[in-house]
């Protein structure tokens, strides 16, 4: 034990000492090298590196000794004792993962971001304001003070944005949208009865709590899990999504309301400002259920094949990244006009072969004008990746700042998938948990779960199928996550649609008929909703560069269809898993056949009525 103290000297001097006590077998150990070392220097190594050598005036043998002298500041003498606390631990640090990223290449993932984003937020005003009208301005100026609230909340937490992280950030604005485009659409329906303005505005509101609050409450319970049991890349998503949808709530319940009551106030009292939800024909989506089948077995055998010639031709199912199989990768940006070539790469291989004596798989990329070679070998020491970016670095005459490196080591990467999949476990058990309670039905989360497997299938598909451009890695845990979260966002209003219609429903109502009129009314807000879910991302994979693309490419594709399976999924499964189709059927038959006998009845007893007369 050593801890930092002081004493009074002989001259009445207060000094800054450390004082040390020993173990019993490290009090014999320390008396015998004291007892042969008196008047001799013991020295003091923490980590290849001469801490401090104090003089030994004696033996020492009864465990207890202090270091004085040299203390000008108490605080050196706290650090000297901390130091041979540590020290007194039996481990030694590991350097496991190591990122080094040129601020050149840097800046470009940020600018490109920057630029994809506020592209994407004017795009979704414009299509909120096209199809909403006035409310679609309350949700521009709604959305905007969101931005600002998050880049506030983030700056003031000192949050490192990371792909992880900007996937939680897109699901936020996805979900504020999202309420928008449920509240609106209720505001439509009540103007569509007749209602005033005001009153319509008050019951669109209240009609839309539920699913609103249904669908955030469960995405923040996912996050929440995820943000104690996930590791470094899952706490990053959990983070911004927890603040994201905290936030969206805020300016969907509270900013737009206020917003649309003061427009009201303010004269806006024209129905045609706000429009009238249209009664549309009922689809009969649950009548498709056949090719429904069809397109989920496609699926599959798309991915069994894919996985199938992935194995058998590239000896790896899918393309893992570092993040996942651990290593070092290394890339070198050179000029824009050299052209990359067999002979160049062989070059670089020759580079990190001549330090490390490793050799590494090669590929080379051309994005936004930055043209990069990159090697993947085992994992490097810190001293080898440093060695090897330095002779990249002369090699093709560029300055160190254009060579950035990873190293992730083999036991991280195996604890990072591991985190990762019991982290969504455990908040996919949780959201359903959550949904079964709320909807007082096991066939409701039954549906909800399967639905999420069909979507994370089908992304997982595209991984298969395009691995030679899409790396599996911390990139592909959160297009995961973000699907997960959105596709439960989207079954949810669904569902709440049907509760609502079913509540108010009577006994003559088929069931089948409801499902197929509760996806019909929600069917505009899972389209727009989409659509500038979509917008934002598509930007992203537009602009963005590579590594960026990699994350937004599949997410699109996740976004779809999350939209397919809460239409074509989860309500059909529903209506199977429920096992009242067949009984509300059977219901709806009896009474249309006794209602028939009465009315032949009637008919029958009036004419015998006439015959009397």
């Amino acid at each position: 034990e050593a801890t930092a103290t002081t004493q009074t000297s002989t001259s009445g001097k207060t000094e800054n000492i450390v004082q040390i006590k020993f173990t019993g077998k490290g009090a014999k150990k320390f008396g015998d090298v004291t007892s042969d070392h008196v008047n001799e220097r013991l020295a003091i190594i923490y980590d290849d590196k001469l801490v401090s050598a104090p003089n030994i005036k004696s033996a020492i043998t009864d465990g207890e000794c202090v270091i004085e002298g040299g203390f000008e500041e108490f605080r050196e003498a706290e650090n000297l004792a901390s130091t041979l606390r540590i020290g007194a631990l039996p481990l030694e640090l590991e350097n496991i993962h190591d990122n080094v990223v040129g601020a050149t290449l840097g800046s470009t993932a940020l600018e490109t971001s920057l630029i994809a984003g506020i592209i994407g937020f004017i795009l979704v005003a414009l299509f909120m304001i096209v199809m909403y009208r006035l409310p679609g301005v309350a949700a521009a100026i709604a959305l905007s003070f969101y931005i600002l609230m998050m880049l506030v909340v983030l700056n003031v937490l000192n949050v490192t944005l990371t792909l992880p992280g900007i996937a939680g950030i897109i699901l936020s604005v996805g979900m504020a949208v999202d309420a928008n485009c449920i509240i609106f659409t209720r505001i439509r329906e009540e103007l569509s009865k007749g209602q005033t303005v005001n009153s319509a505005i008050k019951n669109g509101f209240k009609n839309a709590l539920s699913a609103i609050i249904d669908g955030n409450v469960t995405t923040l319970i996912a996050a929440f899990v995820l943000y104690l049991r996930g590791s470094g890349t899952v706490k990053g998503f959990a983070q911004t999504l927890a603040i994201g949808i905290l936030l969206s709530m805020v300016t969907a319940i509270f900013v737009t309301r206020w917003l649309m009551y003061a427009f009201s106030g303010f004269g806006a009292g024209n129905v045609k400002l706000y429009g009238v939800q249209k009664k549309h024909k009922t689809i009969d989506f649950l009548g498709h259920s056949k090719i429904y089948c069809i397109v989920g077995a496609v699926v599959i055998v798309l991915c069994v094949g894919g996985l199938i010639f992935n194995g058998t031709q590239r000896g790896s199912l899918l393309n893992y990244s570092l993040d996942f199989v651990g290593g070092t990768s290394t890339a070198v940006s050179i000029d824009e006009n050299t052209e990359i070539t067999d002979e160049l790469k062989d070059e670089v291989v020759d580079v990190v072969k001549s330090v490390t004596g490793l050799n590494g798989e090669v590929s080379s990329s051309d994005d936004q004008g930055v043209k990069k070679i990159t090697i993947r070998t085992t994992a490097l020491t810190e001293d080898q990746s440093a060695e090897v970016r330095s002779e990249l670095a002369k090699k093709f005459n560029t300055t160190e700042d254009k060579v950035e490196s990873e190293t992730i080591s083999a036991s991280v990467s195996n604890e990072m998938q591991m985190d990762a999949i019991i982290a969504t476990l455990i908040a996919v058990a949780c959201m359903l948990l959550y949904i079964w309670i709320r909807f007082r039905h096991i066939a409701t989360a039954g549906a909800a779960v399967l639905a999420l497997c069909h979507d994370v299938l089908v992304v997982f598909t595209v991984y298969v199928l395009f691995g030679q451009f899409i790396q599996v890695g911390s990139t592909f845990i959160a297009v995961m996550l973000t699907i997960v979260g959105y596709s439960i966002n989207d079954t949810i209003v669904v569902f709440d649609r049907i509760r609502e219609n079913r509540n108010k429903a009577n006994s003559r109502d088929d069931l089948k008929e409801i499902i197929n009129r509760s996806i019909t009314e929600t069917l505009s807000r899972s389209i727009n909703t989409s659509i500038t879910t979509f917008i934002m991302v598509f930007m992203l994979a537009v602009l963005g560069v590579s590594s960026v693309r990699q994350f937004a490419i599949p997410l699109i594709v996740g976004l779809l269809a999350g939209t397919y399976s809460s239409i074509c999924v989860a309500s059909p499964l529903w209506y199977l898993f429920s096992g009242r189709g067949k009984a509300a059927v059977k219901k709806t038959e009896t009474y249309s056949k006794s209602n028939k006998k009465g009315v032949e009845g009637g008919s029958r007893n009036r004419k015998r009525d006439k015959g009397k007369q």
